[in-house]
């Protein structure tokens, strides 16, 4: 056989080899079962994501006894920002969080990312009746916020982490959006505590929590226990 067709066969071969594995390495990192109600089936470092709580559900994310229930005053006091900080509410909804927030960073700014352009649409709206500038909506993905790079004092996730599709490209992406003293903020249901009436798939754990984040190069920094049903839990950068 000719010396330059064997090269050519073996380099195919081996880069076919290759790409396989690769792509084997890339799916292995979901696992996949018949999803449980409110469940995706889709299994992320022995947890199963659950479904996405689509826009319709506004009038919950507004009710009126939410701050009485999860003492959101509480969370906002304890948020580790000062008034320059530029913060991101990733799955921010209808706002709530985000229009709250936006008064204590008053020469920073909230990045407001969701996924659902109605969202999106709402909040832009919404920050123009409220004369809020500091606001700026962002259409993510499921994969990535859309975030600058490296400009990102504090991202919070409000009972949204276990709803993410791809959990590890999600945190890679805010991993590089953060600053290098950056923090991760998860508000979540205590899935310990099985009398919070949230459905299972839609709690966490405090192990799980950590798990995942540090699988994914961040450290664990504190879980503030002054909220009444949720975990308080914030991670940063790893060394």
């Amino acid at each position: 056989m000719n010396k330059s067709i064997f090269y050519f066969l073996f380099i195919t071969i081996f880069c076919l080899n290759f790409s396989c594995q690769a792509q084997t390495t890339s799916d292995a990192t979901y696992t996949f079962k018949d999803a449980s109600r409110d469940g995706t089936g889709k299994v992320y470092l022995g947890r199963e994501i659950s479904q996405v709580m689509g826009f319709a559900g506004k009038a919950w994310l507004e009710r009126a006894e939410r701050e009485r229930e999860e003492g959101i005053s509480l969370a906002l006091k304890n948020l580790p920002i000062d008034a320059n900080s530029v913060l991101a509410d990733i799955g921010a909804g209808s706002g709530y969080y985000t229009f709250r927030i936006a008064p204590l960073v008053s020469e920073g700014k909230v990045y407001a990312v969701d996924i659902q352009q109605d969202a999106v649409t709402y909040i832009k709206n919404r920050s123009k009746e409220l004369g809020i500038a500091n606001v700026i909506p962002v259409l993510g993905t499921e994969k990535s916020p859309n975030l600058p790079e490296g400009e990102i004092d504090l991202v919070i996730m409000v009972d949204v982490y276990h709803e993410l599709a791809y959990p590890r490209e999600m945190l890679s992406a805010i991993y590089k959006a953060l600053k290098p003293d950056g923090k991760i903020l998860l508000l979540e249901y205590k899935g310990e505590d099985p009398s919070i009436a949230i459905k299972p798939l839609h709690k966490m754990t405090e192990k799980q929590a950590k798990k995942e984040l540090k699988a994914n190069g961040f450290e664990f920094v504190e879980n503030g226990k002054f909220l009444p049903i949720q975990h308080y839990l914030i991670f940063e950068k790893a060394d």
